[in-house]
């Protein structure tokens, strides 16, 4: 099934979103820093014939608004909402990766009601990190610009199919090849993760959670059992092999414990009382 390009406009910031038109629950993805919404054209590619998927370029990334004014959390928490909103998804089931996580839990912790499930691939409450803003901004900064052939991107931004994710964002422009996002607005949507933690949202989330973890991924361990402690009923699986990029890395595990989770939130539905756990999936 192929997608289709549709836009939400909200408070004059044009997000773009990649629309699989099916039938089911709609799930709705979100990437990460930096990242873009054909990140996840693999996973979309397999939930489509079950589900109606749109992949989401969040403000400041993509094809979406390159420069908002407003780069707050909650700004792009409302993004969520619109696109939900806009596009009549009915209690989809929200899935984020590493900020784009971080969005999913805010939204959800917002919007009791709005969303049937939540699913947060590399991410948490985490926080503060008084250094996260210096840390990327470095890193971003040692990007050529341009890249001078897709390949050379491929290999900069680590080769195999996590390079190949990630230089899929780029766009060929003058004999180079460029990112399709402004350092500074990178940089800025991390202010308040550098200022504060994000605790008390993550206890008020209330719709099923799983948590999808790469084994040498970026989410320490002490933070996964304090997410356990207070929500008790979350699932926590670890994907061996994988690092902070799971979805680009094992789509297959990914979409192994997603389509597991989603079939027990059907069963389910309306009803908690699973225990948290941890696991393993190879």
């Amino acid at each position: 099934m192929t997608w289709s390009e549709r836009t939400v406009e909200r408070d004059g910031v044009r997000l773009s979103c990649r629309d699989r038109d099916g039938s089911g629950t709609p799930v709705v993805l979100l990437h990460g820093l930096a990242g873009h919404a054909g990140e996840w054209d693999a996973v979309a590619r397999d939930l489509s014939p079950r589900h109606r998927v749109v992949a989401v370029d969040q403000r400041g990334h993509g094809a979406s608004e390159r420069h908002p004014r407003d780069l707050s959390r909650a700004a792009y928490v409302a993004d969520v909402v619109a696109v939900v909103e806009g596009l009549g998804l009915r209690r989809p089931v929200l899935v984020g990766q590493s900020l784009g996580g971080h969005t999913a839990m805010l939204a959800a912790a917002a919007h009791p009601g709005l969303f049937r499930a939540l699913v947060l691939v590399e991410a948490g409450p985490g926080g503060p990190n008084p250094t996260v803003q210096a840390e990327v901004g470095g890193w971003l900064a040692s990007w050529p610009r341009p890249f001078p052939s897709r390949e050379a991107a491929v290999d900069f931004l680590g080769g195999g199919p996590v390079g190949e994710g990630w230089a899929a964002g780029l766009v060929e422009r003058d004999g180079g090849w460029w990112p399709r996002f402004a350092p500074d607005v990178m940089v800025g949507s991390l202010a308040e993760n550098a200022r504060r933690s994000f605790w008390d949202e993550w206890s008020r989330i209330t719709c099923p959670t799983l948590v999808v973890l790469g084994r040498s991924g970026i989410i320490p361990p002490g933070e996964i059992d304090q997410m356990l402690g207070l929500r008790p009923e979350t699932v926590a699986v670890s994907v061996p092999g994988t690092g902070h990029d799971v979805h680009l890395e094992r789509p297959d595990a990914l979409l192994h414990v997603l389509g597991e989770f989603l079939a027990a939130v059907a069963r389910t539905e309306g009803t908690t009382g699973r225990r948290g756990r941890r696991a393993a999936h190879g």
